[in-house]
């Protein structure tokens, strides 16, 4: 008989369940004895037993192989021709009771080992299905990311790139890996950890890069190292930023010039006030006949008419690019911007803004603006406190969308000097409430102040978008001249915390 003809034998013997392959070695077991009855005495078929016990061991525990190979050796001992005596039968019965639970502990232990081996197979064989399902995840990941992302050895070698990579770089598609990646990012050169010998680390950097035809950009890159078998290696993404840098230098510029304009209105209507004042005294002293004819004098009135004609010019703002702004979600990251500084001061702050509040007509920085200055100011004016608690409250009252920004410091002292621009006693310019509010009546919000029994607090009032109506920044009402002007004394027209006050809580003057 042929080996692969024994072997399938022996699979026919073995397969099935527990109860199966006992059956088949409970049947062998009892052909066997009787077979070994029949026989001739001086032919013995014990040894045909290790055949069942081969069967048994591949579906029993240990100790019930033991059983099975007592059973094999007393039915052994029993159908065999040799007479028992103690001194010959009880070592000969050891040896085959030995021989027949070798057998059986010997397939046993095969048995285990190859389900270990077969469990332990599947295993890697999930893992490395897993692991593949994984790779082509990323690859499709960092393909398709809008991102450049890119692999470079410890010489700057570029190993892997995907399509953003090459279209950041100005290159055709598949151009990038094998070209130094120092010639698109020099300032990588300066990276320690793609040494031989240094350390492994990840951080991000912003430096200057260039595109194969040569045109320079902004670039912010996040990158890490890490070791392998052949060297070191670099993992790193590139976002081109230029887009960035350009609209936060515009919007400082225009930020620049609304702040101008509004400052000098401000001095504008000073100044004003003062040439009126000396344009009287002027006018008095042209009543005495010795200075009538005083060349200087005549002089010095055509410099005063000049200086009034320069005051009394009106600066028109450029309409403010105006549009719908989700207030709740700038709220939010208001709260990013201030929160973690607050509350290494000390000061708890406490949101409360109503669900389902309409869009509203704003420049979004500019309205950022006014939050953070009234923030700051209210910071400032709890440094000394002991209870420290800024609230800010988002409602729709009516027609408007109020926020208020309510904090525990000292409080206004004279209400009537608020928004007055250039106040004395202001901790800086005094010119931030006064600023804040004329940017808010430029799109149609307005500012105020509410009187409280404790602290201070301030109303941003914002008109609410209606559907299907967003009206041009040229058409709301406030857009236009920024040149804020006031009476003396109008609490409406006024600005900034005043002085303290001794024997009463010391109020910040508002910025």
């Amino acid at each position: 008989m042929t080996k692969p003809a024994r072997l399938s034998m022996l699979s026919f013997f073995l397969r099935g369940g527990t109860k199966s392959v006992l059956l088949k070695a409970g049947v062998f077991i009892a052909v066997i004895a009787f077979a070994d009855w029949r026989a001739d005495k001086d032919v013995t078929l014990g040894f045909l037993y290790l055949f069942p016990m081969l069967m048994v061991g591949s579906v029993l525990k240990r100790w019930q192989i033991g059983i099975v190979a007592v059973l094999c050796t007393l039915l052994a001992e029993v159908f065999d021709s040799f007479d028992w005596r103690p001194s010959a039968g009880i070592p000969r019965d050891i040896l085959i009771f030995a021989a027949f639970l070798g057998m059986g502990l010997f397939v046993y232990e095969v048995v285990r080992s190859r389900q270990a081996a077969l469990r332990h197979l599947s295993q890697i064989e999930s893992e490395s299905e897993a692991r593949r399902a994984a790779e082509e995840q990323l690859k499709v990941l960092v393909d398709s990311s809008p991102v450049a992302i890119f692999t470079a050895d410890a010489s700057g070698s570029v190993l892997q790139a995907n399509d953003a990579a090459h279209r950041l770089f100005a290159l055709s598609p598949g151009a990038l890996p094998g070209r130094s990646i120092r010639q698109y990012l020099p300032s990588l050169v300066n990276v320690p950890a793609l040494a031989p010998d240094g350390p492994s680390f990840r951080t991000v950097m912003q430096c200057r890069g260039q595109r194969q035809d040569g045109e320079a950009f902004l670039a912010d890159i996040w990158f890490s190292t890490y070791r392998t078998s052949v060297g070191s290696r670099l993992a790193a993404m590139v976002v081109d930023t230029s887009e960035d840098l350009r609209n936060r230098e515009e919007f400082s510029l225009h930020q620049l010039l609304a702040a101008s304009r509004i400052l000098v209105g401000a001095v504008s209507h000073e100044v004003r006030n003062v040439c009126g004042a000396i344009a009287v005294v002027h006018e008095n002293l042209a009543r005495n006949s010795s200075l009538a004819q005083n060349k200087d004098f005549e002089a010095l009135g055509t410099l005063i008419q000049t200086l009034e004609k320069i005051a009394g010019l009106e600066l028109r703002q450029t309409p403010y690019p105006a549009a719908r702004v989700d207030l709740p979600a700038l709220l939010e990251e208001l709260r990013i911007v201030i929160e973690l500084a607050l509350r290494e001061e000390g000061i708890d702050v406490l949101w409360d803004i109503e669900p389902g509040l309409p869009p509203v007509w704003a420049d979004r920085q500019s309205l950022m603006q006014v939050f953070l200055n009234l923030t700051k100011n209210s910071q400032r004016a709890m440094l000394d406190r002991p209870s420290r608690e800024l609230r800010i409250v988002a409602r729709a009252e009516g027609h408007r969308v109020a926020v208020r920004v309510q904090d525990t410091g000292g409080g206004v002292l004279h209400p009537e000097h608020l928004f007055r621009p250039f106040q004395p006693g202001a901790q800086s310019t005094g010119l931030g409430v006064y600023l804040s509010r004329a940017l808010l009546r430029s799109f149609r919000g307005d500012l105020r102040y509410e009187a409280e029994p404790r602290g201070a607090t301030f109303v941003v009032e914002l008109s609410p978008v209606a559907a299907g109506n967003l009206p041009g920044a040229g058409n709301l009402p406030g857009a236009g001249n920024l040149r804020e002007s006031y009476v003396p004394g109008n609490p409406d027209t006024a600005d900034g915390r005043s002085q303290p006050v001794p024997g009463q809580p010391q109020p910040v003057v508002a910025d």
